[in-house]
This record gives structure tokens, sequence and C-alpha cells, in this order.
């Protein structure tokens, strides 16, 4: 009888086990449902707020990982590419200086011309009374009387009326330009002073410098003066 009680024995054993078995099992599925299902639960709540934020901020999640966040990889760091060497900047060139325009024509002392000579008075002989004069002897005509008796000839214009023409060195076409600024005459031009002389000499275009150079000034003043002699003596025959 004891083998038949000790192979009932085993076999209660081996039942109970198998039983344990079974039901550690069907524990086992239960919780791995459970899990299964929680983390699937976790994975669609996941997802839905992946969604919802930016692709860099998503973390990665091992299906076997329990909620634990995986930082993305880093990408590897490329070589930077060799910067061309910029070509070197030229300065800008600077712009040539721009010479002050010359004052208006307005600024140009008004030139008065000089006043005109007063002509000689001749004065005419008074009549005398009807007396009989003894008459005179008659008399060697000295050489200051016969120049007494000439005729006195009435005065030509003032030398400061010469046309500007007379200058050395000044042609027609200067002197139109100095007419178009109110110099006609040698008297207005040598009444001008120095820095009059330098306006009026930087607006005549091409023949500027030429005031200088032909002493125009000097001319126009020994011309003005009428200093014929000394003008010839400076500057050659009129």
């Amino acid at each position: 009888m004891q083998p038949t009680m000790v192979d009932d024995t085993l076999i209660g054993i081996v039942l109970t086990l198998i039983a344990i078995g079974v039901v550690l099992t069907i524990i086992g599925m239960i919780v791995g449902a459970r899990k299964r299902a929680a983390r699937k639960n976790a994975e669609r709540i996941e997802q839905e707020r992946l969604a919802e934020t930016p692709a860099p901020d998503r973390l990665i999640r091992d299906e076997d990982a329990t909620d634990v966040p995986v930082a993305p990889p880093q990408p590897e760091a490329q070589p930077l590419p060799h910067a061309e060497p910029q070509p070197e900047l030229q300065p800008a060139p600077m712009p040539p200086p721009v010479a002050p325009a010359p004052p208006p024509l307005a600024d140009l002392p008004k030139v008065a011309p000089p006043p005109a000579a007063a002509e000689p008075v001749i004065e005419e002989p008074v009549p005398l009374a009807d007396e009989p004069i003894a008459a005179a002897a008659p008399q060697d005509a000295s050489p200051a009387a016969e120049a007494q008796a000439e005729p006195v000839t009435p005065a030509g214009p003032p030398p400061g009326d010469a046309p500007v023409t007379q200058i050395k060195g000044l042609g027609p076409k200067v002197a139109a330009m100095l007419a178009q600024q109110g110099i006609t005459t040698v008297g207005q031009l040598a009444a001008l002073d120095q820095r009059a002389a330098e306006d009026l000499d930087a607006r005549l275009g091409p023949f500027t410098g030429r005031m200088g150079r032909d002493r125009w000034l000097e001319q126009a003043q020994l011309l003005a003066a009428g200093d014929v002699k000394g003008f010839e003596a400076k500057f050659g025959k009129l």
C-alpha cells in the first residue's frame, strides 16, 4: 500500500504544481495584458502630446522601456567649408576740391566815371566907348607875344575816358567781357582796388590771369593819369 500512497502523493504534488503554474500563468497573462494595455495607453497619450509639440522637443521611447525618455542622437559635426578670402576693399577716391564760386556781379564796386574836364571859358573882349584912340607906334612882335596871339585850341576828352582797348594785351573779346561787367574806360579799370580786380579777373573765363600777367591795372593807371611817356617807357609805343 505504501507505493500507491507515494504515487498518489506525488501525483497530488504534481497536480498542485500544475495548478499553481496554470494560476501563475493566468495571473501573468492578466498582468501582461494590463501592462500592454497601460503601455499602449501611455504610448497613445505620448503620441498625442508629441503631435501637439514641435518636432525638436519629441522624445524617443523604447518599446520595452516604461516611461523613460530617450534623448535623440546628436548629429555629427560636419567640417566647416574653407571660407574664400574676401577681396580687400579699395578706398573710394575722394572728389577733387571744388573752388568757391566767385561772388555775384552785384559785389563789384561801381566805378564812377571820371568827371569831365571843364571847357575853357574864352572871355570876349569888352567893347570900348567910341573915343578916339591915339595910334600907337608900331612895335616888333616878340616870340612871347606871338605865342599869346595864337588861338587857343579846345582841350580833348580826358585821358581817363580812353577805351580799355588801348591797354596792351587787351583785345576786343576781353573788352566785350569787361563791358558786360560795366568796365569800358581805362579810368574805370584804374579805379579798381586789388580785391575788386581779382574778382573781375575770375569772371574772364579763358582769359583769367591775363590781368596780372599783362599788368592791366598799372597800364590803366598810367593812361588815366595822362602819363603817355611813362606808359611808353614801360609798355612800348601806343
